[in-house]
């Protein structure tokens, strides 16, 4: 029995590895395909392109992590190995949530219209405040690589002391807690700027409904539409960010690689120019 869970496991882990690889390498392939046609490229698709890549950087290393644990324990138990796949899991992960909070910021500051001098303020540097705050959250990456590495270290030095099976079951456990609750603190901070972005955005709606009475219909309407969408786009990255750390906790891989992979589907189906290359894609591969 536990043979056919651990295969059923695996068998949705890689399903899911493969779909994140082909959606993240779609956006990143047609966002560089239009960036050599044009020799441009909007702030939106940069910010896209590379949350795209580093998505890709994560699911490699997450399956790097499962293929070594499952099929060679010894060498992830080593310090080496399992300091730079952690400490290098850790700065990807940093940028996969940091890349879609910004995106969310930039859209919010987009799309969403109020009055207010500060919101005037960002919406006119946009591509400013995007940049300073990766600089800034590049200090945040500092301490919390240092936090892990020290808790890396611990791990191992305890593993090394104490090599049964009991003991070495323990100081995972007690390792993989404290990774996930390291990792989830310096996440707090992307995860409540998006969630302050997504009620904010909400409250931009309601305000451009109220409006719509006195309004041309038709500006009203995209105007909600676009309005809708990004909430989507948003909602959905809370939203799987949210089950991706208690999946990992409760499931481990298997279903905790559902975040990188699910949410670049829904930044695709969300993004016409996107939508419309992967409509083409599916009909050239379906007449062939």
């Amino acid at each position: 029995m536990g043979r056919v869970i651990n295969s059923t496991f695996a068998f949705i882990f890689i399903v899911e590895f493969i779909i994140g690889n082909l959606g993240n390498g779609f956006i990143a392939l047609v966002n560089c395909v239009d960036w050599v046609k044009r020799r441009n490229v909007s702030m939106a698709d940069q910010i896209l392109t590379a949350l795209a890549i580093s998505r890709t950087a994560l699911l490699w290393l997450i399956f790097l992590s499962w293929y070594v644990s499952m099929f060679n324990p010894a060498l992830f138990m080593s310090e080496k190995f399992s300091t730079t796949l952690t400490v290098t899991w850790t700065v990807a992960n940093h940028f996969c949530i940091w890349f879609a909070t910004n995106l969310s910021i930039f859209h919010f500051l987009k799309i969403a219209n109020f009055s207010n001098s500060i919101f005037l303020y960002l919406k006119w540097r946009v591509k400013k405040v995007v940049s300073v705050i990766l600089l800034v959250t590049l200090v945040l990456l500092f301490f919390n690589t240092a936090l892990i590495n020290i808790h890396v270290n611990t791990w191992i030095n305890g593993f090394e002391r104490n090599r049964t099976c009991i003991s070495i079951s323990s100081n995972f456990v007690q390792f993989s807690t404290l990774l996930l609750f390291t990792n989830t603190t310096f996440t707090l901070i992307p995860f409540t700027l998006s969630l302050k972005t997504f009620i904010l955005l909400i409250s931009s709606l309601w305000k451009h409904v109220k409006q719509m009475q006195h309004a041309a219909k038709g500006s009203a309407d995209a105007s909600t539409t676009v309005h809708i969408r990004a909430m989507q786009a948003v909602i959905a990255f809370l939203l799987l960010y949210a089950v991706f750390f208690l999946l990992i906790m409760i499931f481990g891989q298997a279903f905790g690689i559902a975040y990188p992979s699910g949410h670049s589907c829904v930044l695709i189906l969300h993004n016409s120019k996107l939508r419309q290359a992967s409509v083409s894609v599916f009909i050239k591969v379906c007449s062939k």
